[in-house]
């Protein structure tokens, strides 16, 4: 048996470009892998440092009493946000500083050292990078295995890169079950704003990957290929969810595509929940019941309004603008709320832009003032502008943001601050 430790930092994003959302959620990489490593005979450990507010110091006693093996720590903010992270490694910096020598192994999980192993080993001096989905690669590292592909460590000296990213079979992952005091603390509905939280919320994961190859999604090195659990399992975890009083949940799946029987699966249960998607894959017969089954938050991603800037990003969209239009209006018959993300395209007159923006508020729909494009490394924008990426991919890209925008989006509260400088700074 192997005592594991799986800590979910104590973020805060003071200076970042991060364009997720900054309340706690829950950690599902983590939450999959405690699952397994339990089911395998482990002792296991999960700190929530974001969503208890703990401090390095409680962390640090935690880990003193439960004398890990093991300790494994994520360099993004839960499986949702791995495709938009927080491009410094600030807070997981601060915190393997902290732990460094109370367990023999400290392993790093996360989209970093997924596409640039080697930099993150250096930076957070631990022992073994993962690259790629992690759960199962950490049931490996427990069982004692430490020489099989999706690894980076130091041997002789040396950084090992063992082959690439893995991805993990996924489609039997069985229901989690979280602790009751964790989605209890769940305050936050995420992307939800057609009423206040009353009681908890949550978040499932019931596809994982995309078949779509958008260049600015940065999936490409993790979380690629397509794989749907079986709605059997989903409800199952929806059920537990709603047991422990969730009454809203966000489903994290890079794209959320129809799926009769999940839906009519969720009209029964009453819950409330949100999902990302391509709002061109769904036809109004199923936009009927998905607001039917309770979805009551669309987040679509439209990215350009011209054909032009849609090709440049490979959307690969059968629609044109105006079909567009009408079918988040039809959504939006159903759903209280329907959000079109727009991407700053070159292609992409302002002053068009701005008046279909208020042509879809008048309608009842948002539509986000456009977001400048931030090329992450493993995105084929990031390929297209430098290759593959080497050590200073998060660096590059970083640079080329902040020099290339001289306004940043209404997402984002203030300037961004330089890679280099984030990550000196010490925690506040």
């Amino acid at each position: 048996m192997t005592r594991v430790a799986l800590i979910n930092p104590p973020w805060n994003f003071n200076g970042s470009i991060y364009f997720g959302c900054r309340s706690p959620h829950l950690p599902l990489e983590l939450g999959i892998a405690e699952h397994n490593l339990r089911e395998a005979g482990h002792a296991t450990l999960l700190l929530d440092a974001h969503m208890f507010a703990l401090s390095l110091r409680d962390i640090e006693a935690e880990l003193r009493a439960f004398r890990p093996d093991l300790i494994v720590i994520t360099t993004a903010p839960t499986y949702l946000f791995w495709r938009c992270a927080p491009p410094e490694l600030r807070v997981p910096q601060q915190l393997t500083r902290a732990i460094s020598d109370l367990a023999p192994t400290l392993v790093a999980v996360g989209p970093h050292g997924s596409t640039t192993p080697r930099s993150v080993l250096r930076k957070l001096d631990v022992d073994i990078v993962v690259m790629g989905e992690c759960e199962q690669a950490l049931l490996r590292l427990a069982d004692g295995e430490r020489d099989f592909p999706g690894l980076a460590f130091r041997e002789n000296g040396e950084i090992r890169v063992n082959g690439g990213p893995q991805a993990a079979k996924f489609i039997d992952q069985p229901a989690l079950v979280w602790p009751d005091e964790m989605v209890r603390r769940h305050h936050h509905h995420h992307h939800r704003f057609d009423a206040e939280p009353i009681r908890p919320g949550a978040e499932v994961e019931a596809s994982r990957g995309c078949p779509y190859h958008c260049t600015f999604c940065a999936k490409d090195n993790f979380r690629n290929a397509y794989r749907r659990r079986p709605a059997a399992a989903v409800l199952d975890e929806v059920d537990h969810l709603s047991r422990q009083n969730a009454e809203y949940i966000y489903f994290i799946d890079e794209i959320f595509l129809p799926n009769k029987e999940l839906l009519q699966g969720l009209v029964a249960r009453g819950l409330k929940f949100g999902v990302q998607t391509r709002i061109d894959l769904w036809k109004p017969d199923m936009l009927e019941l998905l607001g039917r089954a309770g979805c009551v938050s669309i987040e679509a991603g439209i990215e350009s309004l011209t054909v032009e800037g849609r090709a440049a990003l490979e959307k690969n969209c059968k629609m044109d603008t105006d079909q567009l239009a009408d079918r988040l209006v039809e959504a939006r018959k159903h759903v209280p709320f329907v959000q079109a993300n727009l991407i700053e395209m070159p292609q992409d007159d302002d002053p068009v832009v701005q008046r279909w923006r208020q042509r879809m508020l008048d309608a009842g729909v948002w539509a986000n003032d456009p977001v400048p494009l931030y090329p992450y490394p493993g995105s084929p924008d990031y390929r297209k502008l430098w290759g593959e990426p080497d050590d200073l991919a998060w660096e590059r890209a970083h640079t080329h943001y902040l020099a290339l925008f001289d306004r940043f989006s209404d997402v984002q509260e203030a300037r961004p601050v330089p890679l280099s400088a984030l990550e000196l700074q010490e925690a506040s």
